[in-house]
């Protein structure tokens, strides 16, 4: 593993199922060399980079590997459940399941600045993991999905990977299996260690979660309104072949509403936002030409089946002048 934060300059790009089986093969070596009989912490969010680090520690390591699942309440419509499916149940991971939704909720009610949600939401995810961290016994090493543009960009480890706001007392000595990696890399090799598509083809998605797309301060109806609409617009677009052709999509939900009308009475109630942009660094992003007789259908499913919602935009804005995230 080395402590060396330099990509090897003839590392070769993993591009194919054999370099993968290479790369894991060489892995697992050394994960049991570094872990031996000890026990290794990770924490689960269901994202590509962790996620693959839990299936290769899984078959390095088998259930000395203890995986926690934070559902902060933040998370896309079935992720939870797909972590506990895909792990607990496939691979028989050594998963807990720590489900601290009203917790974050109750710390961010009435917060609306960006910036101090986003802190609110790291410091509380960093308590709970030091919580569940205290309940393990013999626990010696802190795996992360930091990948190789996180050093590149930021220094040794990735920011909401990073759980290095754990006391000094848990300071684990770290796993990084995935340090070299770029992100397509870690893609071919999900796929070689039996991930399934929905997880290793990920979409981008912020460390806060659905925080930065309920807009100012979070309510639970709003929240659900973000999380059903974002749902259907998923589903459109892998119905409609645009999954995997759009690099980042997803809705917003802004603390404001407007009236409208349903059921033939005046409804005052909020707009979701549709985003769909395409990037190849994320510094500078184009919106998707979407076709209007989808946004349409788009349009029609989320005012039918999203309670509190009577009007759907479409952000045209590419980056720069917006960002892509709202918040």
């Amino acid at each position: 593993m080395g402590n060396s934060n330099v990509r090897p300059a003839d590392m070769e790009r993993i591009t194919t199922p054999a370099l993968a089986e290479a790369f894991i093969a060489e892995q697992l070596a050394a994960l049991q060399t570094q872990i031996g009989d000890k026990k290794v912490l990770l924490a689960l969010s269901g994202g590509v980079d962790s996620s693959v680090v839990a299936a290769l520690l899984i078959k390095a390591v088998g259930r000395q590997l203890v995986c926690v699942h934070v559902n902060h309440g933040l998370l896309r419509k079935g992720e939870p459940e797909q972590v506990i499916r895909v792990f607990r149940d496939e691979m028989d991971a050594n998963l807990v399941y720590v489900d601290a939704v009203d917790r974050f909720l109750d710390k961010l009610a009435g917060v609306a600045e960006p910036e101090q949600k986003r802190k609110i939401i790291g410091a509380e995810f960093i308590r709970v993991f030091e919580e569940e961290a205290r309940k393990q016994e013999g626990i010696e090493f802190l795996a992360q999905g930091t990948i190789y543009p996180d050093i590149l960009e930021s220094g040794p480890v990735k920011a909401h990977h990073n759980v290095g706001g754990l006391p000094e007392d848990l300071q684990f000595e770290l796993v990084e299996p995935l340090k070299f990696l770029f992100k397509d890399e870690v893609r071919v090799v999900g796929k070689a260690l039996g991930l399934p598509d929905n997880m290793v083809f990920r979409q981008p998605f912020p460390g806060p979660g659905l925080g930065v797309r309920c807009l100012g301060a979070i309510t639970r109806d709003r929240l659900e309104a973000v999380r059903e609409s974002d749902a259907i617009l998923r589903e459109e677009f892998a119905k409609n072949g645009l999954e995997g052709k759009v690099w980042q999509y997803f809705t917003v939900v802004p603390d404001f509403k407007s009236t409208g009308v349903k059921n033939d009475v005046r409804a005052y109630e909020w707009p979701v936002i549709l985003r769909a942009v395409n990037t190849r660094d994320a510094m500078t992003a184009t919106v998707e030409d979407v076709p209007f007789a989808l946004l349409q259908h788009i349009t029609a499913r989320i005012t039918a089946e999203v309670p509190g919602v009577n009007r759907v935009l479409y952000d045209l804005t590419p980056k720069p002048t917006g960002t892509i995230e709202w918040e």
